[in-house]
């Protein structure tokens, strides 16, 4: 052929595919319309149980139409398509989706033939019979007509043979020799012009619909077979995104896939390839990862993101412009979920269980890169059950408690770092991380050291405090060098000598000027590369020497608390079954009573534990006080003068790190440090110096210089005029003295608590008469049992 006609030939069939593509989405859904109406009167008169003529009438033009719909979209769609590879010209997003949508309402026309195959057999047999028997009364009265004749010539009777002949052939089954039959006897009958053109026309058109109702079943698979896609199976991905994103109709994925089923027959057939199988993985595979990645595993990360917006809810903030466009709403999936299965090849889809098995499987893995996120994921398990009616599996991670924070022995192993990087906190009875390089704060509570305990034992208690006294013996080495040193020493002296001989004059109170004299000097003995004096460094040794001592009353706290939880399965602790007596009485084995005396062991001693418990404290009073009140040790007996210019520089640190709160460098920052004021009272018990503290009146002396200095600039601004700035100047002074005596006030609190512990109310000489006079109450046999059962409660007695 000629170029030039080959061009012409591209060029028409290029622009009919234009012409053709730009009313595609119109003839869509006009297609869509009828389609959509004749189902619904196919349904309709399906469901309709009336045998009349009229009936069969309808249900004959339905099956007819609906054929000829199938037959339309099944060429509309293989001439687009084919055209499209042909001409290699690429198709919009927009066609590919409108014959997607033409190729699902081919498959609702064979899903509508096959689901009502019974009812659509029955009419279709029916209908058959009634085409037949309208062909037999045209053909009767054309045989009235023929032999009414009086004369009959050899034209005439060839004619009444030949309508006897196709009547007889309607008069069995429709098959095609007798179709073929008939059809050849009535075109005779209609070369002679025996019948007239009315009639004629009649049997015409009634041997089409015989034709069509004959072979329905087999036309009507040709005609929606789908075959034609696995050529243009790269149309599905664009396909499952238009899917996923307008989630209203998801059950079109059925028509979808029954669709490419249609290309195994053809994949069977195959001679090319070595094995026909071979294809048909190799499509499977193809289909299966196109239904993964572009639906699936998306529905699946937008119902995780959607459990974790609704889980975190509280930490969005809401648009403060009412009128402002929100943000892009989540897809509605839970239709998705609700889908049937979907068969493809020789395995089923259930889009509910991939999601199911998807949310488990990153459950679990998260859970256990990160156990404290388990609450998160098991609440995000509930809403997906509530929301998405998912039915999750529980991960039971972690397998133990995560209350139990820092253990007790992590801790006793590093107490010299735990003191250090820990504030404690006297009222609370907690422990805050001093610093961190992460965005949250370690605490450690009675709760965990309680959890702790049960992990490993109460026997670990007496070991903690161990280890805690051994600590305290090398730190109070420090402290004991400290105070020998000739600077402190002389300065302490001199400070002591200076209140006995002015004490009338100061009013019995150690005067403020003193103290901050005092930390002026010790400043100028030098300071770290951090910019600490030996002062500061003296307070963080007494603050640690405080956090151990806290550390002991929560070790403590904590095991009462486990004993508590223990113990609390006993019905009464006044009247304690012996369950060895029991198993006696009953006649038990010797194994049963064997472990009925371990039971019984176990009880008794949870119950004593639970009532008496351990007095540590006194414990490590009793341990230390000899030394530090020996003679050789005088120089400690001083320590009572240096705690005024001490609280001085504690206050002075408190308020520098709780204003650091409020910056962005929180480095130092801090609202408690309770550890001081316990390494405090600590001491003084330690050197029987509660009353020479007592003695120095040092906090009245600080509420009453506070409260001068701030009545005399209140009556400066009532006496005088002053400007604006100085206005200004005065107040912000006037609140820096309230902070400081603020904080004074909660130093003086937190050390009152903290001597309540050491039994400040006494002396250690009135404690000493206390105990001989309660010795001599008791005989030596009882004071033995009270060591023995002592011991026998607790373990380990501390060295």
């Amino acid at each position: 052929m000629d170029k030039k006609a080959v061009n012409a030939v591209v060029t028409s069939r290029l622009n009919w595919l234009q012409q053709q593509t730009q009313g595609l989405l119109s003839k869509e859904q006009t297609l869509h319309l009828n389609v959509s109406v004749w189902l619904v009167r196919m349904e309709n008169s399906l469901s309709c149980h009336r045998k009349l003529t009229d009936e069969w009438t309808v249900r004959q033009q339905l099956f007819i139409q609906g054929l000829q719909f199938a037959i339309s979209i099944r060429n509309l769609v293989t001439l687009i398509m084919n055209l499209h590879l042909t001409l290699q010209k690429p198709m919009t997003k927009t066609s590919v989706l409108a014959l997607c949508h033409l190729v699902e309402l081919l498959k609702a026309i064979e899903h509508m033939f096959h689901r009502r195959t019974l009812t659509v057999t029955t009419s279709v047999s029916h209908c058959i019979q009634f085409l037949c028997m309208s062909l037999l009364e045209v053909i009767s009265v054309a045989k009235k007509r023929l032999g009414s004749e009086r004369k009959l010539n050899d034209k005439k009777l060839d004619v009444l043979s030949a309508l006897v002949l196709a009547e007889n052939s309607l008069n069995g089954p429709g098959t095609k020799e007798r179709r073929l039959i008939a059809n050849l006897a009535l075109s005779v009958c209609a070369q002679m012009k025996v019948i007239r053109e009315d009639d004629l026309n009649a049997i015409h058109q009634a041997f089409k619909s015989l034709e069509v109702m004959c072979d329905l079943r087999q036309r009507l698979q040709e005609a929606c077979n789908c075959g034609f896609l696995y050529w243009h199976r790269v149309i599905f991905p664009t396909y499952l995104s238009d899917i996923c994103e307008n989630s209203y109709e998801p059950f079109r994925l059925h028509y979808m896939f029954c669709a490419l089923k249609d290309c195994v027959p053809a994949l069977e057939r195959a001679r090319h390839a070595s094995s026909a199988q071979v294809l048909l993985q190799s499509f499977s595979k193809e289909i299966m990862k196109h239904l993964k990645e572009n639906l699936l595993d998306v529905i699946c990360l937008h119902i995780e993101t959607d459990l974790r917006l609704h889980i975190h809810m509280h930490l969005q903030l809401d648009s403060r412009n009412p009128f402002r466009a929100s943000a892009k709403p989540l897809r509605q999936l839970s239709a998705f979920l609700k889908l049937r299965p979907i068969r493809f090849f020789d395995s089923d889809v259930n889009v509910k269980s991939y999601v199911e098995h998807y949310l488990n499987k990153t459950f679990y893995n998260l859970t256990t890169v990160a156990l404290h996120d388990w609450k998160t994921y098991s609440e995000m398990r509930t809403w997906a059950q509530r929301k998405y009616g998912l039915n999750l599996i529980e991960a039971h991670l972690p397998s133990q408690t995560l209350e139990q924070g820092l253990d007790v022995l992590e801790i006793m192993l590093n107490i010299h770092v735990f003191v250090s990087k820990y504030l404690y906190n006297l009222n609370n009875q907690i422990f805050v991380e001093r610093s961190s390089n992460n965005k949250h704060l370690n605490t450690i509570n009675i709760r965990h050291i309680a959890n702790s305990i049960r992990t490993h034992g109460t026997g670990i208690m007496n070991t903690t405090v161990n280890f805690t006294y051994q600590f305290l013996a090398k730190k109070f080495f420090i402290f004991s060098q400290f105070m020998y040193d000739e600077h402190i020493k002389s300065r302490l002296i001199k400070d002591w000598r200076f209140f006995r001989e002015n004490h009338q004059q100061t009013d019995q109170k150690y005067p403020f000027e003193r103290a901050e004299k005092f930390n002026r000097g010790i400043r100028k003995l030098g300071l770290t590369p951090d910019q600490s004096s030996y002062l500061d460094q003296f307070r963080q040794l007494i603050s640690q020497i405080g956090n151990a001592m806290g550390y002991v009353r929560m070790i403590r706290s904590g095991g009462l608390h486990c004993c508590s939880n223990a113990i609390r399965f006993v019905p009464d602790l006044d009247d304690i079954v012996n369950f060895e007596e029991l198993c006696v009485e009953e006649g038990l084995s010797i194994e049963c009573q064997r472990a009925a005396r371990l039971l019984d062991d176990v009880i008794s001693n949870l119950s004593k534990n639970f009532a008496e418990g351990t007095e540590y404290f006194k414990m490590l009073v009793d341990v230390f006080a000899a030394e530090f009140r020996n003679p050789k040790n005088i120089h400690l007996r001083n320590f009572f003068i240096i705690l005024p210019p001490l609280t001085l520089n504690f206050v002075e640190h408190m308020i520098n790190s709780k204003e650091k709160l409020n910056k962005k460098n929180k480095l130092g920052a801090a609202f408690t440090d309770d550890g001081f004021a316990m390494g405090v009272a600590y001491i003084l018990k330690l050197l029987d110096q509660y009353n020479e503290f007592d003695s120095l009146h040092w906090f009245q002396s600080v509420r009453e210089k506070y409260i001068k200095e701030k009545q005399q600039i209140q009556q400066q601004q009532t006496t005088s005029k002053v400007d604006e700035k100085l206005q200004q100047t005065m107040t912000l002074t006037v609140k820096r003295l309230d902070i400081y005596q603020q904080e004074f006030e909660l130093l003086y609190y937190s050390l009152s608590s903290a001597r309540i512990f050491f039994r400040a109310d006494k002396t250690a000489a009135e404690e000493r008469e206390d105990i001989n006079k309660q010795t001599a109450k008791e005989s030596p046999d009882s004071n033995g049992a009270v060591v023995s059962n002592n011991n026998t409660s607790n373990g380990s007695t501390v060295d």
